[in-house]
C-alpha cells in the first residue's frame, strides 16, 4: 500500500539463513528510512546512505520471489531478501518513488543516531543471553522425557510427558507475559525495541502452543482412561 511518500507492504523475509514466511514481515519505505520488520527473525533499518542497491530476487518465480537489499551495514547479515507475491520490479519502482534511493546525504543527524543505535545491536531482537536461556531449557526438558523413553526406562507409551508439556508452557506463558508486561518485555527485548516488532512472531507462538498444550492434554486424558479401564 502506498500512501503519499510512504510505502507499506507484507510478505516474508530471509535474513541469513532464517525464514519468516508470509505474512510474517512488513515492508516500510520512506524517504528517509527502509524498515524489515520480521518479527523474531530480525528488525532491520538502513538509512538510503546504508543501501549499495535493491535488486530483484527470484529463486522461484511467483512462489518464492521478492527484492535483495545490498547494504554495508557490518552488523547486519549480508543476506536480506523481502519475500512479495508482488511482482519485485515494481516493488523496487515503488521504493524509488517514495525518493528513498535519491536520498544519500552523508552528514549524520539526530534522528540518525537511534537508527545507527539499533543497528549497532544487529537485527535480532531478543538479548542474546534469554534466547540462549530458552534454547538450553527447551533443550534440557525435552531430554528430559524422550531420553528415558527411547532408552526404555520409562513406563509412559508417549514420550511427550512434562518435560514436554513444560517446555511449550514455558513457551505459552512467555508469550502471554510479552503480550501484557512491559517489564518482562524490557527484561527479553533488547534496547530500542518494542512489542511491534515481535508480535506477529508471540501471536504466532501463542496460538501454536495452546493448540499443543490443549492436544497434549487430551492424549493425557485419553491414556490415564484406557490405563484405567
Amino acid at each position: 500500500m502506498k500512501t503519499n511518500e510512504n510505502y507499506m507492504l507484507t510478505g516474508g523475509a530471509r535474513i541469513g539463513r532464517a525464514n519468516a514466511t508470509y505474512p510474517l514481515a512488513d515492508l516500510y519505505v520512506d524517504k528517509k528510512i527502509l524498515k524489515i520488520n520480521a518479527s523474531i527473525v530480525g528488525n532491520l533499518v538502513f538509512r538510503p546512505e546504508d543501501i549499495i542497491s535493491i535488486e530483484t530476487y527470484n529463486f522461484i518465480p511467483l512462489l518464492a520471489q521478492g527484492i535483495k537489499i545490498n547494504h554495508k551495514i557490518p552488523n547486519y547479515n549480508p543476506k536480506v531478501i523481502f519475500w512479495t507475491f508482488k511482482e519485485p520490479s515494481m516493488v523496487i519502482s515503488e521504493i524509488k518513488a517514495t525518493g528513498f534511493l535519491d536520498d544519500h546525504n552523508s552528514a549524520l543527524f539526530m534522528e540518525d543516531e537511534p537508527i545507527l543505535e539499533m543497528q549497532k545491536q544487529g537485527g535480532f531482537p531478543i538479548k542474546k543471553n534469554v534466547a540462549i536461556f530458552y534454547v538450553v531449557a527447551w533443550n534440557i526438558l525435552l531430554l528430559c522425557d524422550f531420553v528415558p523413553f527411547f532408552l526404555n526406562f520409562s513406563t509412559d507409551k508417549s514420550p511427550f510427558g512434562f518435560g514436554v508439556i513444560t517446555a511449550i508452557g514455558l513457551l505459552f506463558f512467555s508469550a502471554i507475559l510479552i503480550l501484557f508486561s512491559k517489564d518482562f518485555r524490557i527484561l527479553i527485548l533488547k534496547a530500542g525495541r518494542n512489542f511491534e516488532d515481535v508480535k506477529k512472531t508471540i501471536y504466532l507462538i501463542l496460538f501454536l502452543s495452546a493448540f499443543m498444550l490443549l492436544n497434549l492434554m487430551i492424549m493425557k486424558i485419553a491414556i490415564g482412561l484406557e490405563n484405567f479401564g
